[in-house]
Parts: C-alpha cells; structure tokens; sequence
C-alpha cells in the first residue's frame, strides 16, 4: 500500500479513534507521527503517546496543521466540538470525515463552512482487530478524497460505499448489529449449558460455529437458506429447532430490534 503523505487528526479518540489509528499505522498507511489523537483528558493518551503517536488538548491548532480530520466524538458532543475548530478550517486544504451517528454532511458544512468536503463514515467495533464493517457516504466529497477515505477504511476491514440517505440504517445493521449477533451467541452458549456443557465450553463452541457461519457465507459467496439446506433433513433435529425458534418470534425481534435502532441512531444529533 501507498503510504499516505500528509497528517491526519483524529478528534475524540475512543474506541473507535484509537483503534482507527492503530489500524492505519499497523496496515503501513500511514507512520504514527503522522497522526495526531486528541481528548479532553489528555492523560489517558500517554501509552500512545509512548509509541510515537502526537497528542493534543488542542483541537483547533490540530486541525489547522491536517489534511485530514476525523471527527470522532459522540453526537451530542459534535456541535460544541465543531465550534472549537471552525476557525482553523481550510475547506482547500482538508477533508472532514465524521462517524457521528445521525449527522448528516450538510449538518457539519451548516457548523464549518458551505465549502467543506465531508465524508461519513460508519464502523464497527470491530474495527479494533482489523475487522469492521465500514459504510461510507457523501454529498459533495470529491472522487478523489472518497477514494483516500475508503482506502483509509480498508486497513481495518470492509468498506461499502452508499448513499447518505441509508446511513443511518447502516448504523444499525452494522455498528449496532455487533451487539445483537454478540447476544445471539451469548444465547446459543447458555443454550449448550443447559444441554450438559460447562460454559466455557459451550462459549467456544457457539462462537466457533458462528465464525464458520458467517465464513461459510463470505468464502462460498452463498445466501444463508442455501447454506441452511445443507443442514435441514426431513423430520430432523435441525429443521425442528429452527422452527421452534421461529414460532417464538426469532427472526421478527431481530428485524424489529434492526429498526428500532435505526429510529433510535436517527434521533442523536441535535442540530441546534
């Protein structure tokens, strides 16, 4: 890979930010000194730090000194955030890429300026081991700096580009969809409890079947009921769990858990 050239700041580095960065250094995108993590409580940024990573409390002179600025705070910290850096904004010079859920690019341009380019992004977390599913979207980025941000985001997983209307749901299938296959294992591990494993055990395995599940889907490029035939007989034991499951509401709650969540990252961001 092409390393970068220019600077990246990284505004508000939690889970998210820092695994973003680590991810870009680890896949040579770029050199730590490169990048610039900041945080309120700049204390808790030493170990980065330590491994060549510049820090800062001071958002608006980073951002003056980027080319690119990730803004990774939570919504209902954006606009105080966006306020600290609009003076150091050069909409010639910089690229803005938000993983604000809710906020769409004309909320931030309306913050910083009609000419900014800005880029959504949307993650998971699973980017922290180099395996997130990231959707990206804009409405006025140029070609060119879409292209550096999917290039950014491929260093730490998968990248599908998609209109900005669909970014929200993209919040809720894949940021928040961690959560609800995590609990799906959880549920499939007190399962194999309950049928004489020790937990342990019982984790391993649901998590290890998971895994070939979605692997299964990835590697053969197959659709789920395909894969699931394989393992449905007549009058067999897999067909009738399976119903089982779908008589008490499975699928339904996993769909109607999906929107609820996508109502919900919609309604994050105030605008005011």
């Amino acid at each position: 890979m092409n390393q970068f050239k220019g600077s990246i700041a990284i505004l508000g580095s939690g889970n998210i930010g820092v695994s973003l960065a680590k991810g870009l250094v680890k896949a040579n995108y770029a050199q730590p000194g490169q990048i610039t993590l900041t945080r309120r409580n700049v204390s808790n940024l030493t170990a980065f730090s330590d491994q060549g990573f510049m820090v800062s409390g001071e958002n608006a002179a980073v951002v003056a000194a980027a080319d690119i600025v990730v803004l990774a705070v939570l919504p209902q910290q954006l606009n105080q955030l966006l306020e600290q850096i609009r003076p150091a904004v050069d909409p010639k010079k910089q690229v803005f890429i938000s993983v604000a859920s809710g906020v769409s690019c004309i909320d931030i341009r309306n913050k910083l300026g009609e000419g900014v380019q800005v880029v959504r992004a949307m993650p998971n977390t699973a980017i922290a081991i180099g395996q997130s599913m990231t959707c990206v979207a804009t409405d006025n980025a140029s070609k060119e700096n879409v292209d550096e941000v999917i290039r950014m985001f491929e260093t730490v997983g998968s990248v599908v580009k998609i209109n900005e209307d669909l970014m929200t749901s993209a919040t809720a299938l894949c940021a928040c969809g961690i959560a609800f296959f995590l609990r799906a294992i959880r549920a499939a591990s007190q399962g194999g409890v309950e049928i004489g494993f020790h937990a342990d055990e019982a984790l391993k395995m649901a998590v290890q079947t998971a895994k070939g599940a979605a692997d299964l889907l990835l590697q053969m490029q197959s659709h789920p009921e395909q894969e699931i035939d394989k393992v449905t007989s007549p009058k067999g034991c897999t067909i009738a769990g399976l119903n089982e499951m779908e008589h008490n509401g499975f699928s339904s709650s996993l769909i109607k858990g999906i929107k609820l969540s996508a109502i919900k990252a919609g309604a994050l961001y105030t605008k005011e």
